[in-house]
């Protein structure tokens, strides 16, 4: 479909439907409407002289020709209608809209009818990420008080992107950055944000980390829109927990305390079962706890905290520091009615000759066990895992956590310009964090690396990468490892020798089924069912993982759920048969 430009007719009729929009919002009971001008829409287009080259009365050089449109819309309907306009204060994208014309649209706005300011940061065609998880808290809210500071409007303003905690909101607004701040996913990853913030329960708010893993990549593959920490998000009506009565709770054993281990005690818990949660380990969480290390993934810290939390909230006995045997759970006998095992995923062996070579390392031994790694590194396996190893030997220099993480640095890396002297935000330069190390990262697969990394942050890991200045090889063979650890591979028939300190083998994981195997062989086989990595390997899959231990939960009382046909999925909705259709 090629875009075309409006006609004036045309252009008159979309005002009419904004119009039409808002008295039927009216009409339903809706206290107010919010005016899309940002984020590259139709209104950013039309305000942008980038984008918007038309040569009548709503283009040209004319700021007050492009701003005609949007202003044209604003048409209040009763002085107790509220009518949000979100204003793009920082497009980035070159030849974007200026920081002057953002002012003189913000005071043309008020003076329009506009009852209060929201903020909008950055087009979806922009080259700069800004709500993804490596974006710091907070990072953007420098616009919203730099358009307070300029005291052109006596409307309130409104904050946004990256605000997902209360002690963040609070610092905004006690700083008289803004008078309000928006959320939209944290209340997808906890729907009771508010209430525990105003009764002091921080600690209890599932936190939004910023993963996109289940809420936008659903949305633009059309499914059903969720969220990676809390899977009843959006299917509230199908995944409802109850308090059984007490002939149906159950007393249950979960074997591995990883993502689908914790989600599965909580929610068996809150419905009423007795659980033991058994880990070999000396703390709760699993391989969260090598995602919180990589740089840009500091929000995993607080999954770890939520479940900590919810875990003794709900009176879930945790035993650490303790391996469970299929002996010790045979020994258990009646004392359990059922068993989850949770126990994840072994890195996958990918049989290269010569691959004990002490400079032959894991992910598990870089990201958990702190081996020391050379300058020069081969990592094997280019999926998610790989992409990580790659940013974490790039740039990893200390654990953080979120409040560590600098919003000055962000700016500079991304080349973002904090006083706006440039058109669209930008400054037309980049500064990365220098690399720690040189990094060849391989893949077997001939295509783009990190292929089926998110939908919409994937381009964000192959452009950190990019500027740590990681060279990408596809579409090798690997042939051996020699005697001085170095590889050998062969590439469009062409062998190489890549001499390196260590080589990183991130080429995925399989299934650790020991005692699934072991319990299928033998009185239990009726009693156990496995769940997260351990039933499905995959790229460390926490939105998995978390979704089949929540569901089990739900359902593990029933009669007819039993090994075998205990994995349970939502039905594929409307949006996304339209989206398959669509596709044709």
């Amino acid at each position: 479909y090629k875009a075309r430009a409006l006609s004036k007719g045309e252009i008159a009729q979309t005002v009419q439907d904004f119009t039409n929009t808002a008295v039927l919002a009216r009409e339903a009971g809706y206290d107010g409407v919010e005016i899309m001008g940002s984020e590259g829409y139709l209104l950013s287009q039309f305000l942008s002289p980038a984008t918007n080259l038309r040569t009548d009365d709503y283009g040209g050089s004319s700021f007050a020709n492009r701003a005609r449109f949007p202003l044209e819309i604003v048409d209040p309907t009763g002085e107790d209608f509220i009518i949000i306009f979100r204003i793009s204060l920082l497009d980035l994208v070159q030849g974007g809209t200026s920081w002057e014309e953002s002012l003189e649209l913000a005071a043309a706005l008020e003076k329009a009818g506009v009852t209060i300011l929201n903020t909008g940061i950055g087009w979806h065609e922009a080259r700069v990420p800004t709500i993804a998880t490596s974006v710091p808290r907070g990072a953007f809210t420098f616009c919203t008080k730099a358009l307070r500071d300029a005291n052109v409007v006596n409307i309130p303003l409104v904050s946004t992107n990256r605000i997902n905690a209360p002690d963040t909101a609070e610092d905004i607004l006690s700083h008289q950055v803004s008078d309000l701040v928006s959320m939209a996913r944290p209340l997808l990853a906890d729907p009771d944000f508010l209430k525990k913030a105003m009764h002091q329960q921080a600690p209890a708010i599932n936190t939004c980390i910023a993963c996109n893993q289940a809420c936008l990549d659903h949305a633009f593959v059309g499914k059903t829109a969720s969220c990676l920490v809390n899977p009843k998000a959006c299917h509230e009506t199908e995944l409802i927990t109850r308090l059984l009565p007490k002939e149906e709770r159950l007393k249950i054993g979960v074997v591995g305390a990883g993502p689908a281990g914790c989600a599965f005690s909580i929610a068996a818990a809150e419905m009423g079962h007795s659980v033991t949660l058994y880990d070999q380990g000396d703390k709760i969480g699993g391989q969260f706890h090598m995602a919180k290390r990589v740089p840009g993934k500091e929000e995993f810290h607080e999954t770890l905290r939520y479940f900590d939390h919810q875990l003794k909230a709900r009176g879930v006995n945790v035993q650490l520091n303790t391996s469970i045997t299929h002996q010790d759970m045979v020994q258990q006998g009646d004392d359990m009615d059922k068993w989850i095992v949770a126990t994840g995923v072994i890195p996958r062996d990918p049989k290269i000759p010569g691959e004990d070579h002490p400079n032959v390392l894991s992910y598990i031994d870089v990201l958990k066990h702190n081996k020391p790694v050379g300058k020069r590194v081969a990592i094997i396996g280019a999926g998610g895992i790989g992409f990580d190893v790659a940013e974490f030997l790039l740039y990893h220099e200390k654990d953080k956590h979120h409040q560590d993480v600098s919003v000055e640095e962000f700016w500079e890396e991304w080349g973002i310009d904090p006083q706006q002297k440039t058109r669209g935000g930008l400054t037309g330069e980049m500064h990365p964090k220098p690399a720690l190390r040189e990094i060849h990262l391989m893949q077997r697969k001939k295509g783009k690396l990190g292929a089926g990394l998110g939908r919409t942050t994937g381009w964000i890991h192959r452009a950190t990468l990019k500027m740590g200045g990681v060279k990408n090889i596809n579409g090798v063979s690997y042939d051996r490892i020699d005697e001085n650890g170095h590889l050998h591979y062969t590439k469009d028939g062409k062998q190489h020798v890549l001499e390196v300190d260590n080589i990183v083998f991130c080429a995925g994981q399989v299934e650790y089924k020991e005692l699934e195997n072991q319990a299928h062989e033998g009185e239990l086989a009726s009693k156990v069912y496995t769940i997260g990595g351990a039933y499905q390997a995959g790229e460390l899959d926490a939105k998995r993982a978390i979704d089949m231990g929540t569901r089990l939960a739900l359902k593990i009382h029933e009669k007819d759920v039993t090994p075998g046909a205990h994995v349970f999925q939502s039905p594929t909705g409307v949006e996304e048969k339209m989206f398959e259709f669509l596709k044709r």
